[in-house]
């Protein structure tokens, strides 16, 4: 069962009917079950929350001092945050305590959900998201009058709800937490069937449910009996031709490296663009900010802290911390975390397949902010992060449906692994990325800093939850579609492996998830030339399809290069003088001009001691070819095993580093 944190001193947990509710609501519940309704508020009357009546009441009672209720005035005169936002984002007043109180206030019954829950009857699951949008559900009905509750009353929402529901309706406050628990547990069915099988429902040749189509099976096994034969009877002529072919590829995909190297750098100064806006925080919309999260208790407490350090109006966050529902050790650690009231927990209930894309999908129902991102339990993004990215959307081409942050490492210094790691990613998400957008080349997107325009995703059905690499495939089919995802110049830093096995595991699953994205947008490729451009298709043969077909040829190429020391006559065939240059080009001046652009960017990153452990790349590379091959098996064997990453391993705080 999904779950909501609510803060409020209840704890909702475990399956339907035990919900470990420790409450003191009970009797507004039972009032607000007897309520004849005779004494209807008029929504023309209800009082703006941001006075300061509200937070004198609370004064008075003694759940907020003074000095928090000015604070919290101050902050809401500033950003146009209702003052109860203000007040539950900094964890000043129990979420409990201030629902009551403004239920109070309003002369409306308070409704504690978890002991008097809605009339299963009137829950539409197609209305889910409106309900989490607006806060609102319909609760029981009682005298002829549909009752419905809210947890941010006003003359808005009473004026729309009777529109919809009728002029007779009646009105009770209940907590935001208690809707979304709610919503949660009776439409957790048509949730989990949506998070799943939606995308492969609307549009399967998008889906990675089925890796290879039947066209493509077909293709397959023609194109293997087509060869084998060809062996069989030209063994020399077939095995040259094979081989001219993964050289010329080769040689393609690093010449594209070139290129978008090139142009990153001509591009650089128009990386600073989104810079200059200035952005008041009455005018920052409402972000959300999902985090996903699968057996990650170590890095809870950095979680929390980089959460805190985000410079963005608290009452104007929106986050969803996201969980398996038997992840256990994980939830606790939440619980135990002294998370703010604008942080939600959301239980996924168990089932295949067990990803984060499918988890991801679970939350979108649930998020409320224009803008949707998405960080990693060990991510500290620059706390101005959320800031530039709205500043990006507001400026920037209305066709830009994501922005990229740049992902980079805060223990890049840790062993020889986390620097090299740090290397890799220096230069992919600072020149080549870069280079891809300025080609107009579709964007394999990163696992974690997604800036997204909540619309645009939705319409997108989300993510596959069937691909291990969604990232990737979601950016190839945002420029299907028509929108381009560009760079924002930020940084989040990561948590670098520094264990070889773990890194290991980390990287086949990714490169198997190349290939499932790959697989799967090929198979219409004239559709795909077509929506992409030439540029594009070529961009996703040589970016996409280099992701995995370079590491899947390294360990082959290396073999061959040590037959051809040792002596072995038949490397002579293989390697015409026609084919030579291009085949020692590609392994030795490749080389030499990859492991110069890795120097570079660590000089651009200012590690300049880091650049000269680009001279160990070969080490590197033949770990990924090791990842690779596990990741073809995988593919073959279990497609869509999300192989689970261990964080919490370095030595290294990383708060505390990045605020050095």
């Amino acid at each position: 069962m999904a779950e909501v944190l609510t803060s409020d001193g209840r704890e909702p947990v475990g399956a339907a009917g035990d919900r470990g509710v420790l409450s003191d609501g009970g009797a507004c519940s039972a009032q607000a079950a007897e309520w004849s309704g005779s004494e209807r508020v008029d929504s023309q009357a209800l009082p703006d929350e941001g006075r300061p009546r509200i937070g004198q009441r609370l004064v008075e009672r003694g759940l907020l001092t003074p000095a928090q209720l000015e604070a919290a005035l101050a902050e809401h005169r500033a950003t146009g945050v209702p003052l109860g936002q203000v007040l539950l984002g900094w964890g000043w007043v129990r979420a409990l305590d201030f629902y009551e109180t403004l239920a109070e206030q309003l002369g409306l019954p308070f409704v504690n959900l978890l002991e008097t829950p809605p009339d299963p009857a009137f829950f539409d699951p197609a209305r889910i998201q409106e309900y989490a949008e607006s806060l609102y559900l319909p609760w029981r009905q009682s005298r002829g009058s549909l009752w419905i509750v809210v947890a941010e009353p006003s003359q808005t929402v009473f004026e729309k709800l009777r529109e919809q529901y009728g002029p007779e309706v009646e009105f009770a406050v209940t907590s935001r937490f208690d809707i979304l628990w709610t919503i949660q547990r009776l439409g957790q069915p048509h949730l989990v069937h949506r998070a799943t099988l939606d995308l492969w429902e609307r549009a399967p040749e998008l889906s990675a449910r089925v890796i290879l189509s039947w066209p493509q099976w077909v293709a397959l096994y023609a194109a293997i009996a087509l060869w084998s034969a060809a062996v069989w009877f030209w063994p020399e002529i077939s095995l040259l031709a094979t081989n001219a072919a993964v050289t010329f590829f080769l040689v393609s995909a690093f010449l594209l490296r070139v290129v978008l190297v090139w142009r990153a750098r001509r591009r650089r100064a128009a990386q600073q663009r989104h810079r200059d806006l200035t952005l008041e925080d009455k005018d920052l919309p409402v972000y959300t900010i999902l985090v996903p999260l699968y057996r990650d208790a170590a890095v809870v407490p950095v979680l929390a802290r980089a959460l805190r350090r985000l410079d963005y109006p608290r009452g104007k966050l929106d986050i969803k911390l996201i969980l398996e529902d038997d992840d256990l050790e994980t939830v606790e650690a939440c619980k135990q975390a002294g998370l703010e009231a604008n942080v939600e927990l959301i239980r996924v209930p168990p089932g295949h397949p067990r990803t984060k894309p499918k988890a991801l999908n679970y939350a979108l129902h649930f998020a409320r902010g224009e803008f949707v991102t998405i960080y990693d339990a060990e991510d500290v993004p620059e706390p101005s992060q959320l800031k530039r990215a709205v500043a990006a959307f507001r400026q920037g081409p209305q066709e830009v449906a994501c922005y990229q942050a740049k992902l980079n490492y805060f223990n890049w210094n840790e062993n020889w692994l986390t620097r090299l790691f740090t290397l890799e990613y220096s230069l992919w998400f600072d020149w080549y990325l870069p280079g891809l957008e300025s080609l107009r080349i579709p964007i394999p997107l990163g696992g974690t800093s997604n800036h997204f325009d909540a619309r645009v995703l939705r319409a997108l059905r989300g993510w596959d939850p069937f691909n291990v690499t969604e990232d990737a495939d979601l950016g190839v089919r945002f420029t299907q579609k028509g929108w381009r995802v560009a760079m924002l110049d930020s940084t989040t830093f990561e948590e670098a492996n520094s264990q070889v096995r773990n890194w290991i595991r980390q990287r086949s699953r990714w490169i198997k998830g190349y290939m499932q994205t790959y697989l799967v947008h090929m198979r219409h490729p004239i559709r795909l030339a077509r929506s992409l451009g030439l540029r594009g298709f070529l961009g996703v043969q040589f970016f996409v399809g280099g992701a995995f077909l370079a590491p899947l040829s390294f360990l082959p190429l290396l073999a061959l290069f040590g037959f051809w020391l040792a002596g072995a006559r038949f490397v002579d065939a293989l390697f015409p003088s026609w084919l030579w240059p291009f085949a020692a080009g590609n392994f030795v001046l490749a080389g030499a001009v990859l492991c110069l652009f890795h120097m570079m960017a660590a000089w651009h990153r200012g590690r300049r001691r880091l650049a000269w452990w680009a001279l160990l790349l070969p080490v590197y590379y033949l770990l990924m070819s090791v990842a690779a091959y596990k990741g073809l098996w995988q593919l073959v064997r279990r497609p869509h095993y999300w192989e689970k990453t261990e964080h919490g391993l370095t030595r290294h705080d990383a708060v505390h580093l990045l605020s050095l």
